[in-house]
């Protein structure tokens, strides 16, 4: 009982190809190859949108704003 061998994936190969045909399989490579490429645009569109909003808040941050910068500090105990 090990890994598969050739003749057992060609076997499986040969089974799925005669159940679903070869038609409706290049059919559903199409549609998961579309998939795969439309999730990749759509994380190099989320970058895209990230890089600019990070270069937008870099050329925002040269403006005088409303909001004040402060530093925590940590109290210590009064005896």
């Amino acid at each position: 009982m090990g890994s598969f061998s050739i003749w057992h994936w060609l076997i499986v190969l040969l089974i799925v190809v005669l159940v679903f045909g070869t038609g409706k399989l290049r059919t559903l490579g199409k549609d998961l190859g579309g998939g795969i490429k439309g999730f990749k645009e759509g994380l190099k569109e989320g970058q895209d949108e990230v890089q600019a909003t990070s270069s937008k808040q870099v050329t925002d941050q040269s403006k005088p704003s409303d909001t004040v910068d402060v530093t925590a500090k940590e109290k210590s105990e009064a005896k």
